[in-house]
């Protein structure tokens, strides 16, 4: 009887795992639709990054990846390549309105928001208009009429900053986390043993991670105005790094908005030895034979 050897299909390369709150996709409105990932610029580094657009474009999250070499997933019958696990989070869309409104401020001049978001690079911008409903606290605002109007207003975007770095600090210090030792990076975090930290260590940490969502210049006035002296030696003062395994990075977006079923996932043989390898060379051989010396022909002894 002949057999064959059957695979297991491949999952479609636009579907993932996901971790996300059941009001991501449970919306209270039933007229309003599904969530979608969108390609949007990211307004840290002007690049492609995906994020969720939910309960009829009024909210907005962030899509972050926790990965590790050589993982898959089982999805029901079909093998899913990627083995990312995709994490979705709420942002505030003012982090992504605030680049549109800082390059129109270079005029001084009242605009409509739907004139502000204007970006061939990325048109699915305009969709954050269904979420633009704070702008108030980073922007002055003109009425005419029926019509708003919006001017950017840097003493308004850094007290809304800073009113952010202020709930990161009570929201580390309910969590119990260290943050002393000069450690800036929001990659690196402990559990705290000490009860030595100072406030300006707290005030940094959270100053780097809402940097995470600005640009170079606007995170160096936001700096300024939390009164945080410039560390002279960044990279002296952080903490030797282990891998990390849930990136600070958001996800890239390609043309596809996605870059999930690449190259990068294939298999590469292991350059390590496993357990059993180790545990064999511990394993004292002194008087073995080796094991070729089983097979080796016998040698015939002439009869004298």
């Amino acid at each position: 009887m002949a057999t064959t050897n059957k695979r297991m299909p491949c999952a479609p390369s636009d579907s993932w795992v996901v971790i996300a709150a059941d009001s991501v996709v449970n919306s209270k409105k039933r007229d309003v639709a599904d969530p979608s990932f969108v390609k949007l610029k990211n307004p840290s580094t002007d690049t492609a990054s995906l994020y969720l657009l939910g309960s009829g474009d009024t909210e907005l999250y962030e899509v972050k990846a926790f990965e590790e070499d050589y993982h898959s997933w089982f999805i029901d019958q079909t093998v899913q390549q990627d083995g990312r696990l995709l994490f979705i989070t709420p942002l505030d869309p003012l982090y992504l309105l605030l680049p549109y409104l800082l390059h129109a401020g270079k005029d001084e001049k009242f605009q409509p928001m739907d004139q502000l978001l204007v970006d061939e690079n990325f048109p699915a911008c305009t969709r954050l208009l269904s979420c633009s409903y704070s702008l108030h606290n980073i922007a002055e605002e003109k009425e005419v009429g029926s019509l708003k109007f919006y001017r950017y207003s840097q003493e308004r975007t850094l007290d809304w900053l800073k009113k952010k770095v202020d709930r990161t600090v009570v929201a580390l210090k309910k969590k119990n986390i260290s943050v002393g030792e000069g450690v800036k990076s929001a990659t690196y975090i402990k559990v705290k043993t000490e009860s030595d930290c100072h406030e300006e260590d707290y005030l940094r940490y959270a100053h780097g991670l809402i940097s995470g969502y600005l640009s170079e210049d606007l995170s160096n006035a936001l700096r300024i105005h939390l009164n945080l002296p410039e560390l002279t030696s960044p990279a002296e003062s952080e903490p030797p790094l282990k891998k990390r395994k849930l990136s600070d990075k958001p996800v890239e977006a390609g043309e596809d908005y996605t870059k999930f079923n690449s190259a990068d996932f294939a298999r590469k043989p292991p350059k390590k030895m496993t357990a059993a390898q180790k545990t064999l060379a511990k394993v004292d051989k002194s008087g073995m034979k080796s094991m070729s010396s089983f097979f080796s022909p016998k040698v015939k002894t002439e009869k004298k």
